[in-house]
């Protein structure tokens, strides 16, 4: 008599509990039944000792129970006799009728496979427990590894940059550049509890592998295994074909209302009790995407998932709630409580928010993404299509996504580009393909994001060829046709290297080449901190051993002076272009916060308009969402959004850069929002306000520039950020963000306030002694573009170090990229540069020397 396998995974999470429920009557009856494929032969029973064996396999029954595919409890009996009677013999004939395949490890630890008795039927879209026999001659305790020709990702391209910035390396083994429509299974070992990652050397055990199909009906696949390395025996011995009969998945239909009641799109995440993701990563083609573990769906939709329980979790966007729920799913054809079959089940959710700053008239965009290149498939200078794009942007709650155009994919996607928002735009969420100027020629002075182009290829040049190689000309151009330009991923190549600073400052002041610098010395350049602070030995010499750890200080101080490497491709040569009044924003939200933040600071300092923009660089920088950095824009109520007033928005300042999480409604200065300007005679106080209000379900997720919160260390990019590590994390923990007013970068009132998911009024009083600007943050998650305060008419002239902080930037870029802008662009490009010079040296001489 053959004993078929049990069938599909069904598994839930409900209330935080871990529960199992069986598979349905009906299904294992199926399953049983004469349309599974014929199986193998039984391996003979080995020598073995009966009580490791029989504890072996209590254990596998614990786990199929765990696995929702229990053995019967006629047999779990029969067992368990077995096991008492120490008869190894008996425990092998009743428990391999449900193996299916046999690996057999010789003494020389060679690894061959055989085909087993149990009959191989799988679910589509649900990972099926199998047992598998291990009859091992050589004693080892290795791990056990299965694997097919037929499992992998289906997709290709996704960078190693990519991968390791997303976390996840695991999704890079097919490198190939074309789809692989012969990958429809996923296999793993199961070796959590009460399992063992390791063989135990028994010569006979029992494991328990998990299969995954993503395709239904019969398909054959090969099935291998391994010990390791060179392990597998020779002449295909190694891996057998197995012809699965794959029982089709559940088309599960989603309704999806938004919290108004109004039909929209959904995030969505199901999950069974392993961590296992439906539909797996692997297996997704778009307008799934592979690198991201959840789905977004528009009401109505359908998403293919196994029968049984499932956890789900559901929102929109870090404005709405991530509310988790238990689901069941019913067989294919099963009835519902009227008797009647159905065809097609019906999950319905409504979608709740925690905040809704459309309400206070502050509309959301995330000016850079990408929908090819980076970590985009099959091919990741084709992508995805417009259609693709816009779930994700709308999916997220975002009112604009502009989707820029680069290097790697311009061919492809220039098509998409239109002077005008793209046909899929609805009236509240609004998507517009511009460029991004990388991979164009330039990208060695920094990338730049064009926004609102009436045009998307440079004068003279040939699609992404023949553009300049420095962007003072590019950002030029934009502004000539009415567009807003800026810098993107601004922190690449604003981090400090204390070595490489140190040894520039004593090349350039040690004129005594004594490999210290004395006050007068030092008095010729920046220095990181004040020469007291260095001067740690108070020897009046300050050494590299001090130089070094002042670097390395400065790197954890907002704001601070040390130079920075320039050397990548993020806010490079935007000194040079803020200084020729071509640059309306610095971006912010993607890198290390520190670095962004302050450039930002030293060029506001020096009195120029540059203004902050949130942006999340999707995929490239992170691949779990866009809109992980958003401009808020105050636009007032509108029912229908204009994208070029959005924009125009954004180069006026008059908007908070925030991860969606914190928020700063009303922020005003005497009245005064957000990119305005308020008038004083004399120095005096000014009245500063704002409504702020943080989401106490702050996700933790990859490290993208912004904080890991509740009980763990603030990050800033990669980067543990030691200053105040101590008191940020127990007002963390205990529910609190800090809110601070920044005058010219320096904090000079703050206040904590509930991470409670409420608005709460902040006011405060403080001094202004020269004309300056003003802002609200929190670090990391928010930041407000500031309020200039106009003293007696004066321009803002908050810092000579602060210029004196751009001119060695600009020196530094110099000696570091002129090399690569080509000889043909390097005499305008030298001028620009000298010209940008003497802007900073008049500004310096015109700013009070610092106190």
């Amino acid at each position: 008599m053959k004993v078929r396998v049990c069938p599909a995974l069904v598994l839930s999470v409900a209330a935080g509990l871990l529960s199992c429920t069986a598979p349905p009557r009906e299904y294992l009856a199926h399953a049983q039944g004469t349309n599974a494929t014929p199986a193998g032969t039984a391996s003979a029973a080995v020598p073995v000792e009966a009580q490791p064996l029989a504890a072996n396999i209590q254990r596998v029954g614990e786990a199929l129970e765990f696995l929702g595919a229990p053995l019967s409890a006629g047999l779990r009996a029969d067992l368990t006799k077995a096991g008492r009677a120490r008869d190894a013999k008996k425990l092998q004939e009743l428990l391999d009728a449900r193996v299916l395949v046999t690996v057999h490890i010789n003494p020389e630890a060679r690894v061959k496979v055989a085909r087993g008795l149990a009959g191989a039927v799988l679910q589509q879209a649900g990972y099926t427990p199998v047992l598998v026999k291990i009859i091992n001659e050589s004693g080892g305790t290795q791990r056990l590894r299965i694997g097919s020709p037929q499992s992998g990702p289906v997709y290709a391209g996704m960078a190693k940059l990519s991968a390791e910035r997303m976390q996840q390396e695991r999704l890079r083994e097919n490198e190939n550049t074309e789809r692989r429509t012969d990958r429809f299974l996923e296999l793993e070992m199961f070796t959590a509890a009460p399992m063992t990652a390791n063989l135990s050397g028994l010569e006979a055990e029992y494991a328990v592998a998990l299969i995954y199909s993503s395709e239904s009906g019969r398909r054959e696949a090969t099935i291998t295994f391994d010990v390791g390395q060179g392990t597998q025996d020779l002449g295909f011995r190694a891996e057998v074909p197995v012809l699965f009969t794959v029982k089709p998945a559940v088309a599960v239909k989603l309704s999806v209302l938004d919290h108004d009641g109004t039909p929209t799109t959904g995030r969505f995440q199901f999950v069974d009790r392993q961590g296992h993701v439906f539909p797996p990563q692997a297996k997704r083609l778009a307008p799934d995407l592979f690198f991201q573990k959840h789905i977004y769906r528009a009401h109505g939709e359908d998403v293919l998932l196994p029968p049984g329980e499932l956890t789900m979790f559901y929102g929109r966007g870090p404005e709405y709630r991530w509310i988790k729920r238990a689901v069941t799913i019913p067989p294919p054809g099963s009835a519902d409580h009227s008797g009647r079959a159905s065809m097609n089940p019906d999950i319905a959710v409504r979608l709740e928010r925690w905040i809704e700053p459309a309400a206070r008239g502050f509309y959301s965009g995330d000016h850079h993404i990408h929908a090819a290149g980076c970590a985009h498939y099959t091919s990741p200078t084709e992508g995805v299509d417009p259609k693709d794009m816009f779930r994700q942007v709308k999916g997220e709650g975002l009112n604009v996504g502009s989707v820029l155009t680069w290097g790697p994919g311009f061919d492809h996607q220039q098509q998409f580009f239109a002077p005008t928002t793209d046909k899929l735009s609805e009236p509240l969420t609004l998507m517009k393909y511009d460029i991004e100027v990388s991979g164009f020629g330039s990208e060695a002075l920094g990338h730049v994001c064009l926004l609102n182009l009436k045009e998307q290829i440079y004068p003279r040049a040939i699609a992404s060829k023949g553009w300049p190689t420095w962007t003072l000309p590019v950002l030029r151009w934009a502004k000539a046709q009415g567009a807003v330009a800026g810098y993107a991923h601004s922190g690449s190549g604003l981090q400090i290297d204390p070595a490489a600073a140190t040894t520039r400052l004593l090349e350039q002041l040690d004129t005594s080449k004594d490999g210290r610098l004395d006050v007068s010395e030092a008095a010729r350049g920046l220095l990181p901190e004040a020469f007291a602070a260095i001067d740690t030995n108070r020897d009046g010499l300050l050494g590299e051993a001090e130089l070094k750890a002042s670097h390395e200080r400065a790197d954890d101080q907002l704001p601070n002076f040390a130079i920075p490497e320039l050397n990548s491709v993020g806010a490079q040569e935007i000194f040079v272009t803020a200084a020729h009044g071509v640059t309306d924003f610095i971006s912010a939200m993607d890198t290390d916060r520190i670095r962004e933040w302050n450039a930002w600071y030293h060029l506001m300092n020096a009195g120029l308009p540059v203004k902050a923009s949130g942006e999340t660089d999707f995929p490239c920088m992170s691949g779990t969402r866009v809109g992980q950095g958003r401009s808020y824009v105050q636009l007032g109520r509108q029912t229908r959004i204009d994208y070029a007033r959005f924009i125009e928005g954004i180069a006026r300042g008059r908007s908070y850069v925030s991860d969606g999480y914190a928020h700063a409604f009303d922020f005003g200065v005497n009245g005064k929002s957000s990119g305005d300007e308020v008038q004083l005679a004399g120095p005096g106080k000014v009245t500063v306000n704002a409504k702020v209000a943080f989401s106490p379900e702050t996700p933790l997720e990859s490290a993208y520039g912004g904080a890991i919160p509740v009980g763990g260390p603030r990050y800033v990019g990669d980067t543990v950020i030691k200053r105040d590590a101590q008191s940020l994390d127990p007002l963390y923990q205990r529910g609190q963000r800090l809110v601070e007013v920044v005058v010219n970068g320096r904090v000079v009132a703050s206040r904590e306030v509930a991470a409670d998911g409420r608005e709460h009024a902040v006011d405060f009083s403080v001094p202004i002694e020269r004309s300056s600007w003003v802002a609200v943050r929190q670090f990391p998650q928010l930041h407000t573009n500031p309020v200039n305060v106009r003293v007696a008419g004066k321009p803002i002239r908050a810092s000579r170090k602060s210029a004196q902080w751009a001119l060695a930037c600009i020196d530094q870029l110099w000696r570091v990229r002129a090399r690569r802008i080509v000889p043909g662009d390097r005499a305008d490009a030298e001028k620009a540069y000298d010209e940008a010079r003497a802007i900073y040296r008049r500004i310096e001489a015109e700013s009070p020397a610092e106190r």
